[in-house]
């Protein structure tokens, strides 16, 4: 099977739009794992981490999505034509959706602190947003950015040759008849998980 012609222009972006989108991808995932929100004065330092609830603070739901990301951007690689489109563009969907959580996270998870800070009884504190906000911020965008770029480019990256593909998913080659292979072909077809008897 022909393997299909590459321009220059398709290798040239391939390596650094996964670089770039695998990149983002894992800093948004980190990010979401981590307060994006820190509450400042000395009565919100006197609290225990304890008091608080797990995902104060967090936004668990960019991890997640940001991680859907990272997931379409290994399909991408190993697969071919439509398939390869197809998980680009649910990977851009993906990194939308890390775009919307940061947006959304602004104020939502600022209020999540406030209130767990409440129900301790400090309810005069002032909030600001960590660096893990900002990073999240920077990789939602730039994983939507690679993500609609690959969507645009894919058709014209290289893919995997065929030898890469599971035995018996291409075309099976007529069989001799047991009497007429060597002992060689009968190994070999056995080795490949076809049957020289059948």
């Amino acid at each position: 099977m022909a393997e299909p012609k590459v321009g220059k222009s398709g290798r040239r972006t391939f390596g650094p739009l996964v670089l770039l989108g695998l990149a983002a991808g894992t800093v948004t995932a980190v990010a979401g794992n981590h307060m994006w929100v820190r509450a400042e004065g000395n009565r919100a330092g006197q609290v225990s981490s304890l008091a608080l609830s797990v995902d104060s603070g967090k936004m668990p739901a960019a991890t997640a999505l940001a991680l859907v990301v990272l997931a379409s951007w290994g399909v991408v690689l190993v697969t071919r034509r439509r398939v390869r489109r197809a998980v680009a563009v649910l990977g851009a969907l993906a990194a939308l959706g890390t775009v919307v959580t940061v947006v959304v996270g602004w104020s939502s998870v600022d209020d999540s602190l406030r209130a767990d800070l409440a129900s301790v009884g400090v309810t005069d504190v002032a909030t600001t947003h960590t660096g893990w906000f900002w990073a999240a911020a920077v990789g939602s965008v730039l994983s939507l950015v690679a993500g609609v770029l690959a969507v645009r480019l894919a058709p014209g990256w290289p893919e995997m040759g065929s030898r890469y593909d599971a035995p018996g998913s291409g075309a099976a080659a007529p069989a001799a008849a047991p009497e007429e292979q060597s002992n060689l072909e009968l190994w070999k077809a056995m080795d490949e998980g076809r049957d020289p008897t059948a």
